[in-house]
């Protein structure tokens, strides 16, 4: 949509209408016993009318977790602190890592189905570039550890922590009683150690 441009109203309930649908099957299905013709059918909007808007499956799961995580972007950038503006660098990682932990928690079978979604585009079509909500959570990650460490690899170690979120072994945690709270408070005192 050109940018100044406003979203017709009818354009609108439509893009709800199919990610509430999306939604609704994540939380019944397996990501990939999931198809588009089955979300269209749900949401009461042409096959045609989910493609158009959001290109592919990968497309259309990247939009759902996009606006699930736009809470958190909110915050980061005009909530209170410590996750938003004002609080020392590490203070503002370590509210953030708990933010992204529960999101992350929350979300298990959407990203499931956006993994999924993103595997099969890319072996199709190579690309090196990072889902944009990965890209966001970076970006933030390493600019409060280089406020805190310039003399760290910021770049790098921004990625190592988002990377471990992406684990099997992780992803099995989040699913056991108590387990986002383990990894948060040990992912927490990895990078208070190496912010010291």
């Amino acid at each position: 949509m050109p940018e100044g441009r406003r979203e017709r109203a009818d354009a609108a309930r439509n893009r709800r209408a199919i990610l509430l649908a999306t939604e609704e099957l994540l939380s019944r299905l397996p990501p990939e016993q999931i198809s588009m013709d089955q979300v269209a059918a749900m949401a009461g909007v042409g096959k045609g009318t989910v493609f158009h808007r959001f290109g592919n499956r990968a497309g259309l799961m990247r939009a759902l977790m996009q606006e699930r995580a736009m809470t958190l972007q909110q915050a980061v950038v005009d909530g209170p602190p410590p996750l938003g503006p004002g609080a020392p660098p590490r203070e503002r990682l370590l509210a953030f890592i708990d933010g992204v932990i529960e999101v992350v928690s929350r979300n298990k079978g959407l990203l499931a189905a956006l993994d999924h979604a993103e595997a099969v585009i890319q072996a199709r079509i190579p690309d090196d570039e990072p889902p944009p909500l990965h890209a966001l959570w970076h970006r933030h990650i390493a600019n409060l550890i280089h406020e805190t460490r310039s003399d760290l690899d910021a770049d790098l170690t921004a990625h190592l922590i988002l990377a471990s979120l992406h684990s099997d072994p992780i992803q099995r945690l989040l699913t056991t009683e108590g387990g986002a709270d383990r990894l948060s408070d040990a992912l927490k005192a990895i990078i208070t150690a190496v912010l010291r």
